[in-house]
């Protein structure tokens, strides 16, 4: 069964929910793994939301199928952020409703959360870091991001900056 885009508009109130998720998850996982947590849990650069959704948030009309949202750490010299580590959340009851393939007891769309450690130069910003991240285009997850966009969730006063693609127009608010 093929699962239905929706084509709600994301809002900042969606955009802050997705944060929130992505915090709570960073916690949980800090929780299970002190290891990394030594490193990476004051090293947060940035939160974002990816791939289609993130498209779907400029455009309004690309649709979704699902929430992909990264958090971005400042690579630590001693290791990299477990790049493979990944997590599903649920976004939980909204106007974006159930995807068809969501796991059972998932209410509304599934929210994918990923990790990563970039290389940050002492003077740059989220903003600026994520850019030469995707421009360098030296992983395979900066390639894949690169392909669609990438909408800032935190720090808080970043709340729906456009990092990718930079010639992007956003709809009116």
């Amino acid at each position: 069964m093929r699962t239905q885009r929706s084509f709600e508009r994301i809002t900042r109130a969606d955009l802050k929910r997705l944060a929130r998720l992505a915090a709570d998850d960073r916690e949980d996982y800090f929780s299970r793994h002190p290891e990394f947590a030594i490193l990476y849990r004051k090293r947060v650069l940035c939160t974002a939301l990816g791939d289609e959704a993130a498209l779907h948030y400029l455009n309004g009309i690309t649709g979704l199928l699902e929430f992909s949202v990264w958090s971005f750490y400042i690579e630590h010299p001693e290791a990299a952020f477990p790049f493979r580590r990944t997590a599903v959340a649920d976004f939980g009851k909204s106007k974006f409703g159930r995807a068809s393939d969501a796991p059972e007891g998932f209410v509304g769309r599934q929210v994918h959360l990923h990790g990563r450690s970039v290389e940050v130069l002492p003077s740059a910003g989220p903003l600026e870091a994520l850019q030469r991240y995707l421009k360098a285009g030296a992983t395979r997850s900066s390639r894949e991001l690169a392909r669609k966009a990438l909408v800032l969730l935190a720090p808080e006063p970043f709340l729906g900056v456009e990092v990718w693609p930079t010639l992007a127009l956003p709809p009116d608010r």
